[in-house]
């Protein structure tokens, strides 16, 4: 599509300076489909070498020359206005000769290389977005939408491939329904998005995209996905814990009563969601895969963390990555997971909390029912952070009343049940009996399958807040390799088990 801002054409064509897509919005555009009536050319048509020119300046009105047929009904831009070029030639159409206008006409294309990126095409309170046709960046459309129709609207996502280059941020949404049913695929500029990644507001970790809203509708139908083009990133990080300006895929932020059903989520950068500041939430036939083709693991492509929500319930995910398939954190009560398939990774994860010095957390009322977990770390752990700090920890708070029953394991990598309160970013220097968070009234129960080594479970809570109410019970059909063991450390009256070792 031609498109060449007014300021660039004067009455003597002189060089402009390249117009960005965001400015053009503002100016007032119409539409550029006029016959060259007046003209009788066009720019595709072969110059006759007898006609010359007399005149050097170019008094032709370029508005009038059709140079490219684009319907309003295919391609319009984010004010439902068509392209045209300004009629800046004082409105004189008298037609001068045909080499005049092919020396200008360079000058002309030498515009038609600017990158412009995707449209869309807004129909009343629906707004279908179209991709770019040369891969440029169609994150700014996709804001756009979402800016005309997040209020009562619908925001339509069914090309093939969007591009996204650039950090997107689309909050305050109100019942808006969201269709994608293509892929939105990440750029791979690695500075860019570690510079400019928005933050979660909770440790040090970003986004590239915030979203959220009240009475939300987010449908992918199983095939809408969004594709963080992470192997690049898995490549750079290189196995490090956590790099800054890593940018989890999408934050779902302040967002009440929603659904997000049917999204499927590949290669993500880091965690391929997070949640904060929510309150019931469904989310539900998920798909997550973060898997590696190099020897550079994929840590931290957690499959979603919660934070300071309540009321979120996740229903049949299924989840392959290289760390928390999925986690809750600080703040995160009422949460519901069911019927969820787990690959990899290290299964459920209360946690990590209590790294904040001195800030009160809890995670209270977690369930898990239904969920196979095959190959993971454990079925459920709990693992909070020192209580000195040690790049991390000092925390306060509780866990509690957190439930794991109906689990099928196949060939957990270390135990069924785990709790740590050990955490450190400097490793563990010795103070694993300092953490003064409370974990209390845990059960695992119903568990069928497999455990690849000799534990079943293991416990080691803080001797400075010893853990009461650790259940396990049915845990009868889980084998193990030789032993059968259960470690434990400051376990206060443990029910349905007796510790192997400690106590």
């Amino acid at each position: 599509m031609v498109i060449i801002p007014s300021r660039c054409l004067m009455t003597q064509v002189l060089p402009c300076s390249p117009y960005s897509k965001a400015a053009m919005q503002k100016d007032k555009w119409f539409s550029m489909i006029h016959r060259a009536n007046s003209c009788h050319f066009s720019l595709q048509n072969e110059v006759p070498e007898s006609q010359e020119s007399s005149d050097d300046t170019l008094q032709c009105q370029l508005a009038s020359l059709e140079l490219h047929k684009w319907p309003a009904s295919d391609r319009g831009d984010s004010k439902g206005y068509l392209y045209r070029l300004d009629e800046a030639f004082g409105g004189d159409t008298t037609m001068k000769t045909f080499p005049t206008i092919i020396r200008v006409a360079p000058v002309l294309f030498s515009y038609l290389n600017l990158v412009y990126g995707g449209t869309v095409d807004r129909q009343e309170s629906t707004c279908t977005v179209h991709a770019s046709d040369d891969s440029s960046d169609d994150a700014p459309a996709i804001v756009n939408a979402f800016e005309m129709c997040g209020q009562g609207g619908q925001i339509l996502l069914h090309d093939d491939l969007y591009n996204i280059e650039t950090i997107m941020n689309t909050t305050g949404l109100k019942d808006v329904v969201v269709d994608l049913t293509g892929t939105l695929l990440w750029g791979t500029n690695i500075t860019y998005f570690r510079a400019n990644s928005l933050p979660l507001g909770y440790q040090n970790q970003s986004t590239a995209w915030v979203f959220g809203g009240d009475n939300v509708t987010f449908n992918g139908h199983g095939i809408g996905t969004f594709d963080g083009n992470g192997q690049i990133w898995y490549d750079f990080n290189n196995g490090r814990s956590n790099l800054a300006g890593r940018p989890i895929n999408l934050m779902i932020a302040n967002t009440t009563a929603s659904h997000f059903d049917g999204i499927r989520f590949v290669q993500s950068q880091f965690w391929s969601m997070a949640i904060r500041d929510s309150v019931d939430v469904l989310l539900e036939n998920i798909y997550v895969n973060s898997t590696s083709n190099s020897s550079a693991s994929t840590v931290n492509t957690d499959g979603v963390d919660t934070f300071f929500s309540d009321r979120i319930t996740f229903r049949n995910w299924s989840v392959t990555c290289g760390d928390d398939n999925i986690s809750t954190k600080a703040n995160s009560t009422n949460i519901l997971i069911q019927d969820a398939v787990f690959h990899g990774g290290t299964g459920i994860a209360i946690g990590s909390i209590g790294q904040m010095l001195d800030h009160f957390e809890t995670i209270e009322n977690v369930t898990a029912e239904r969920v196979t977990v095959m190959g993971s770390a454990f079925a459920a752990y709990i693992k909070t952070f020192t209580g000195v700090q040690l790049g991390g920890g000092g925390g306060l708070g509780f866990a509690k009343n957190l439930t794991f029953r109906d689990f099928t394991v196949n060939q957990l990598r270390n135990a069924v049940a785990h709790i740590e309160q050990c955490t450190s970013f400097e490793g563990d220097a010795g103070d694993c009996d300092t953490s003064l968070f409370q974990i209390s009234d845990i059960t695992w129960s119903s568990i069928t399958g497999s455990v690849a080594g000799g534990t079943l479970a293991s416990f080691q809570c803080s001797g400075s807040a010893p853990c009461p109410g650790i259940e396990l019970v049915d845990l009868d059909q889980v084998t193990t390799q030789g032993s059968r063991n259960i470690t434990c450390s400051n376990v206060v009256n443990p029910v349905g088990f007796d510790c192997t070792q400690g106590s």
